[in-house]
Formats: structure tokens, sequence, C-alpha cells
């Protein structure tokens, strides 16, 4: 029934190939699998020019779409499993969950080799929602006597910046859950080549709530130890804030004092030197480099018979993306809602805290050289002249607090150095060296029920604070509750 079952599989799949997990996805072709009898069981083998496979099959345990599970015996007479899955086939859902088994394998293998005297008492890939568990990155309880650590993995398919966030939340789960244990810690394993961000935010924790270590996993499939102090550069860089508009013709010119001239038009300066207009945070023109562009989806270069279309443009988008109009399902209004967050707390930036100057008020200032970040950095200065991070978004974030550390690492990185008022920021303030503050802004009802647990491991030098405001932060900003540290 097996042998029937795994020939009728392969001879009507287009991509077959073995998953065993803890091994890469082995192809399958007419010509490099046999299936056999040998000593009373069906075995099946699969060779190229690098590899060779050879399984017992014990029977069927499941069959669907695309892939075939079936029951074998390895050595030492212990129980397993190998799948057929037909790449062109089968639900993505199936070949991801075909590479988290493969990976949890291999993270098993790992912890085995770099904690010889811990047991494994739990190793999972299964998705546990209500305590914010992902599916996405294996994760272990190993145990020592009454001493435990925490352990998960990124695999190569895997967003390995993700990690940490998860990593916390599953020490924090392990701490709460297994009282009898002193839980001291977490171990993360991630490819190699891709650990940076991972190691510059663990470098913001708090080591003595946490000890906290690293492992690359090299091509060869072995792990090699990070030292965290090898990671001390920054890719970050600050532009010089006090630039003028930029040069254009004075056709252009009058266009722009035309255009921001409207009502609701707010006018922004990008890090790039451009500058930006926008209608509550949605940007529907850019001067750039002399050129007035404008579009919601395409941008395109404004003539003078455009002039009355950006016009229009301008006041559309002011009557749909308004908080008293009656059509929340306009695709308008809906629009980048950090953007309104945005626009809400540059114009009311003393409601979030009464001890920031109302301006200036910077965006993204230093600048990523990686791309879009998915959240709204901001940068001021309060009347003691400390800088403060603001990062701002307007919908549940499990990861908020990793990302409002990245750009804290970064502002600090020039703070230390007194970069920013060197390259014109906050004119005429003495700014401070110290750590700035962190004001994580979000509705109160849309900050994730993990992001607390996170931010408990932050480092000592940080101050950070969860600010959630009103439901109706569209039509005015009013702040429900503050939580965190004060400066």
């Amino acid at each position: 029934q097996a042998r029937a079952a795994i020939e009728s599989f392969l001879v009507s799949s287009k991509c077959p190939v073995v998953v065993d997990p803890g091994d890469p996805p082995f192809p399958v072709t007419p010509d490099n699998y046999a299936l056999e009898w040998r000593s009373g069981y069906l075995t099946i083998e699969i060779w190229d020019e690098r590899r060779h496979l050879s399984r017992r099959i014990t029977g069927i345990l499941s069959q669907a779409r695309g892939r075939l599970e079936l029951s074998i015996e390895r050595f030492g007479k212990r129980a397993g499993t190998l799948s057929l899955i037909d790449t062109a086939a089968a639900p993505a859902e199936t070949t991801r969950k075909a590479a988290r088994m493969t990976y949890r394998e291999r993270f098993r293998r790992a912890l085995s080799r770099q904690f010889p005297e811990w047991r494994i008492v739990e190793l999972s890939t299964d998705p546990d929602l209500e305590h914010s568990l992902s599916p996405t990155y294996p994760r272990a309880f190993l145990r020592l006597g009454t001493r435990g650590m925490a352990a998960i993995g990124a695999g190569p398919d895997s967003d390995s910046d993700g990690v940490l966030t998860f990593g916390l939340i599953w020490l924090d789960y392990l701490r709460t859950r297994e009282r009898r244990v002193a839980v001291e810690g977490l171990v993360v394993l991630l490819p190699a080549g891709r650990e940076r961000t991972t190691c510059l935010r663990m470098l913001c924790l708090n080591p003595r709530a946490a000890r906290c270590s690293i492992f690359v996993q090299t091509a060869d499939g072995y792990e090699d130890p990070v030292d965290l102090a090898d990671y001390g550069n920054i890719d970050t860089r600050l532009e010089r804030a006090t630039r003028p508009l930029p040069d254009s013709s004075a056709d252009v010119a009058d266009w722009f004092e035309r255009i921001r001239s409207e009502q609701n038009v707010e006018t922004v300066h990008r890090g790039d030197g451009a500058v930006s207009l926008r209608v509550r945070g949605l940007e529907f023109a850019r001067l750039d480099g002399g050129a007035l562009m404008w579009g919601l989806e395409t941008r395109r270069p404004a003539l003078a018979s455009n002039l009355g279309e950006i016009v229009e443009l301008a006041r559309e988008i002011g009557r749909l993306r308004s908080p008293r109009v009656s059509d929340r399902r306009s695709p308008l209004y809906a629009k980048h809602p950090e953007g309104w967050l945005e626009s809400q707390v540059r114009s009311s930036i003393q409601e979030i805290d009464a001890t920031l100057e109302p301006s200036p008020v910077y965006g993204q200032a230093p600048t990523f050289t990686a791309g879009e970040r998915g959240v709204i950095d901001l940068l001021a200065v309060d009347v003691r002249g400390r800088l403060a991070v603001l990062e701002l978004k307007a919908s549940e974030d499990i990861h908020l607090p990793m990302q409002a550390l990245d750009y804290w690492v970064r502002v600090k990185w020039h703070a230390e150095k007194r970069e920013f008022g060197a390259a014109g920021y906050f004119p005429g303030v003495e700014l401070r060296s110290d750590p700035p503050r962190l004001l994580l802004v979000a509705p109160a009802l849309e900050f994730h029920p993990s992001n607390e647990a996170v931010m408990r491991y932050f480092g000592q030098d940080i101050e950070v604070q969860r600010i959630g405001v009103g439901e109706s932060w569209r039509e005015s900003l009013k702040v429900m509750f503050r939580h965190g540290k004060l400066g």
C-alpha cells in the first residue's frame, strides 16, 4: 500500500522532493531513486553527486494535495517521519512547514553540539497565539538541574531581524511558566551574514535581566559563537539639517508657494533634501532637485497646465481624508495611517510630552542605509536640551520596541559625538550628549500585549515610555496613558 502510494505520488508530481527533517530538500527524478524490499522492510533510496539517503518505510501517516507523509524507522529503531512534497502543486503553507521542520532538526542538532550537558526539554515550531509565539522560529527550552535556558533560531528563509522579539517573548513566558527553574537567559541562532541587526539590538539589552548569546550557523552546517564587541559600528548617516529649498525656476517656486498656501497642506523637509507636500500625512507632491513632482501612485513632473489639477488634488484629499468624513471606507481615508498620526503629533507634540519643544521636529534624522521601516521616526528636543526619539505606529505591531531600539541607538551614536548641533539641528539649543529618551506613540488599544514584556529587557540607560492616545486621534490628539520609565 505504501509502495503504491509513493509510486503514484512520484509519477503524478511535477517537482517532487523528499524532506528529511534536518537536511535540505532532496529533488527526486525517475533516475535517482529506488524502492526495494530489504529484510522485510520497504526501503526508499535517493542519491545524487553529493548525497545518499536510505530510509525504511513503516507506513503512511497522511496524504493530501501535493504532500505524502510517511512514517519511517531510523537508526536504533527510532521512529521518524519523511515527507514527499510536490513543490509545484503543494500549497505554499505546506512548503513553508516542510522548511520549518527541516530547520527545526538542524536547530536541535546545533543546541546538542553547543550545550552537550544540557537536556532539551522542549522543542517546538507550533504556533501559540495566546502567548505570541510564532511558528516561524523554532524555540527550545534547555535544562541543567535547576538551571534553564531559552533558545530560538532563525532559518535561512525566515526574517532574521524578527527573531530577538520572539526570543525575548519566549524567555519571558518560560520564566513565568517554569517557577522551579532559574531561566537564566536566551540563546539565538542565526544564519551567518544576517546577524548584524540582532547583535546591535542585543548590545542594548540589560545583561542583569538576562544572559544572552548569539551563534551564527555557517554553510558547512556548524555554529560559531558571536563576540558582540565586534558589532559596535552603526550603519547610519546624518545629513545636514540647515538646507535651503531646492533651486528651482521662478515658475516652479511660484507653483510650490501657491500649493502650500492651500488649507490643510503641510510642508515637511525630508532628510534627502527634498520638500514633501502633504495633507494629513499623505504626500501628493514633492519639490526635489528643482523639479515639482506630483501624484499619489505615480509621480510625474508638474507643468504649468497641471497647477489647477494639483490644487484640486490637495483639496480632494483634504475632503476625503477628514476626521469628520462620513465615508471612512474611502482608500484615501485609510491610506498611510502612520503619516496621519505623524501629522497630528507634529502639530500637537506638547500633548505627547509637555517638556518637548514644539519646533523644530525632524523626520528620520539620522537616516538608515536600509530601506523602508514601517514606522515613523521623529526627533525632538526637550526644554533641557535632551533629545527625544518618537516612534509612531497606528496599528498593532509586535516588533515596535525593537524597531524603536534601532533608531534610538543611532541617535545615541550621533548624540555622544555631538554631531547634531554641528550639522545644524535644533539651532540655538545647547544639546546634551546623554542618551535620548524613547517615546513609543500609538493608539491606546493598538499596543501589542507583548510590547511591555520585551521592553523589560531594555538596558538601564534607555528611558522608554509607551504613550497611548485616544481612538479619535485623527480628530484631536489626547493621551490616555503613559507607561514606562520617566526621564
